[in-house]
C-alpha cells in the first residue's frame, strides 16, 4: 500500500496519519493484517464522518452494500482540528500519491532529480515518484535560479512570453496546469513600463497522473515503465538585452507497479 511505504517520510515531517473508512473493524483488522498496515484506520459507522465532511458517494444507490463510501481524498488538520489543505481526485480510480501531497505542502522530498545550468538560470527539476501505478498523481517540480540581473516573466498583464514548464503529451498521461509563485514587479525604465516577473529564486509545480482508463491500462499492460518527458520554456532579459527564448528538456523514467486487487482478506479476485 502506498501510504504505509510513505509512512516513514510522512511522519519525519511532523505529520500524524489516519485513514478513515465505513468498513466494519473486523474489516480493517484483516485488512491491516493482509497488507502491514501501521497507521491507525477508523471505522466510520454509519459513515458518520464522511457526511460531515461533505464526501459522502451520492451516486450510489442507497440500498446497495457499497453505500456510504467516500469521494477520496485526503485532509490535512492541524492540532485544533482546523483544515489546512485538502486533496481531492476528480475520479475514484484516481489518487494523489503521499510523495505528492508532501511535495505541494512544500517538504522538499524528490523521487529523481535533473540538474541544469544555462547563461541565465540554474534549475533543478524532480519528480515526486519513481514508481507508481495507473490512477496515481505525480508532482513534477522546477527550482528556478535566475542568474544575477537577469528575469523571466510571470503570468501577468502583458504580452511578453512567460516562463512554463510543458509536459510532452501521452495518452497514457493528464497534465495539470502549472502552479506559479507570487512574482513581482519590474520596471523597464526606458519605456515606463512595469511587468510581472521573477527575478529570484522561485518554483514551478505541474501535477501529472498516469491514466486509470480502460484505454490506458492496455496501453500500459505490457510496458514495466514509462518516460515523462518535457522541458522548462523561457525568455530571459535582463537591464539592456532580451535573449533568444530557450528550452531545457527534462526527463524522467517511472517504473510502473501493479493495482492491488487484493480483497481485505489477503486473497485474490
Amino acid at each position: 500500500m502506498e501510504l504505509q511505504s510513505r509512512y516513514a517520510d510522512i511522519t519525519k515531517q511532523g505529520l500524524g496519519l489516519i485513514a478513515i473508512s465505513y468498513d466494519a473493524p473486523e474489516t480493517h483488522k484483516k485488512f491491516t493484517a493482509s497488507r502491514g498496515i501501521t497507521f491507525p484506520l477508523i471505522s466510520d459507522a454509519g459513515s458518520a464522518i464522511i457526511k460531515r465532511y461533505g464526501l459522502l458517494n451520492e451516486t450510489v444507490d442507497p440500498k446497495a452494500s457499497t453505500y456510504g463510501i467516500p469521494h477520496p481524498g485526503t485532509f490535512i488538520v492541524d492540532r485544533q482540528g482546523k483544515v489546512l489543505s485538502r486533496f481531492f481526485e476528480d475520479a475514484y480510480q484516481e489518487r494523489y500519491t503521499a510523495a505528492t501531497i508532501l511535495n505541494t505542502l512544500g517538504s522538499g522530498m524528490a523521487g529523481s532529480t535533473v540538474t541544469a545550468t544555462t547563461m541565465h538560470l540554474s534549475m533543478i527539476a524532480s519528480i515526486s515518484d519513481t514508481v507508481a501505478a495507473p490512477g496515481e498523481r505525480l508532482a513534477i517540480t522546477v527550482n528556478v535560479t535566475p542568474k544575477p540581473g537577469m528575469h523571466l516573466y510571470a503570468p501577468g498583464k502583458h504580452d511578453y512570453r512567460v516562463v512554463q514548464l510543458t509536459i510532452d503529451p501521452q495518452p497514457w498521461l493528464r497534465s495539470q496546469d502549472t502552479v506559479y509563485p507570487a512574482s513581482e514587479i519590474y520596471h523597464f525604465k526606458p519605456l515606463d513600463e512595469r511587468v510581472e516577473v521573477f527575478m529570484k529564486p522561485f518554483r514551478l509545480r505541474r501535477d501529472v497522473t498516469l491514466l486509470a482508463t480502460p484505454a490506458a491500462q492496455k496501453l500500459l499492460a505490457g510496458m514495466t515503465s514509462v518516460t515523462i518527458t518535457g522541458a522548462l520554456e523561457y525568455q530571459a532579459c535582463d537591464d539592456k538585452v532580451c535573449f533568444n527564448p530557450a528550452r531545457v528538456p527534462v526527463s524522467f523514467t517511472v517504473s510502473l507497479k501493479g493495482l492491488d486487487r487484493r480483497p481485505p482478506g489477503g486473497g485474490r479476485f
